[in-house]
């Protein structure tokens, strides 16, 4: 492994979906996870697990909150972190969109991962390696109708992967790009379309195997335990039914 069990691991994001997938396939691994997020006690549910996962409250949009955060855990071995928190918050058009969800989409996506490597990368960079992963999609490589607010975002985060991945070169610390598609959890589609449980069950209608959290997570731990000369540059992943954003196979 490329790091060692007594290193910490920082998955923001934590409380639910891939990054609680996320921080249980990293402890179970023998990391010790901070697992962040502001539903503390969703975390101190997550965190009676297993041991090895410790809840912090966190919310990357609050530059207070994440000065907070890291003084708690500046002294720790930092050598991992997840830049899981983010979400999409409408399927509007264009011209039909609210530029606050716009607003929204990039302070959470994007800046909020801006501010946790800001504040994480100089950790990584005295203990002498580190692993910085970005949580994208799919809607960061393709853009597609209805999505614009989301799909933007995730663009910037993929031009964030690349751009530090330049930036840091030469350093001990790997950056990569973690580009999910068709992945069913319980909070993601339900927050898009504003609750509505049947617009939200209409995104997976058909699909008989979309990806779950843990697929996601499976592929996370994979990354962070390569060898540390190895860099997974940008991993995009699918299930099978989905050949691309737009193609997705049904069975109704």
């Amino acid at each position: 492994m490329s790091d060692t069990p007594a290193d910490y691991a920082i998955v923001t994001g934590a409380s639910s979906g891939i990054g609680a997938a996320t921080a249980r396939a990293l402890a179970a691994t023998g990391f010790h996870v901070i697992a962040a997020a502001r539903r503390i006690d969703r975390l101190k549910e997550l965190a009676a697990e297993n041991p090895n996962i410790h809840a912090f409250e966190l919310d990357v949009t609050d530059q207070t909150s994440i000065d907070r955060f890291t003084e708690q855990i500046a002294d720790l071995p930092i050598a991992i972190l997840i830049n899981n928190a983010g979400g999409a918050f409408d399927a509007a058009t264009v011209q039909s969109s609210d530029p606050e969800i716009w607003k929204k989409s990039f302070d959470v996506n994007v800046v909020g991962s801006v501010r946790m490597v800001k504040a994480i990368t100089p950790i990584m960079q005295k203990l002498g390696r580190g692993h910085i992963v970005i949580m994208s999609s799919t809607a960061g490589h393709v853009a597609y109708e209805n999505g614009g607010s989301y799909v933007a975002s995730k663009f910037a985060e993929t031009s964030l992967a690349r751009t530090l991945r330049l930036e840091l070169n030469g350093q001990p610390i790997r950056i990569t790009e973690i580009a999910p598609g068709m992945v069913k959890t319980d909070e993601f589609a339900m927050v898009r379309v504003g609750g509505d449980k049947e617009r939200a069950a209409k995104v997976y209608e058909g699909v008989a195997e979309p990806l779950v959290a843990e697929d996601i997570a499976e592929a996370i731990r994979w990354s962070v335990t390569l060898p540390a000369h190895v860099n997974i540059d940008s991993l995009v992943i699918r299930p099978v039914a989905q050949a691309a954003n737009h193609k997705v196979h049904r069975v109704i």
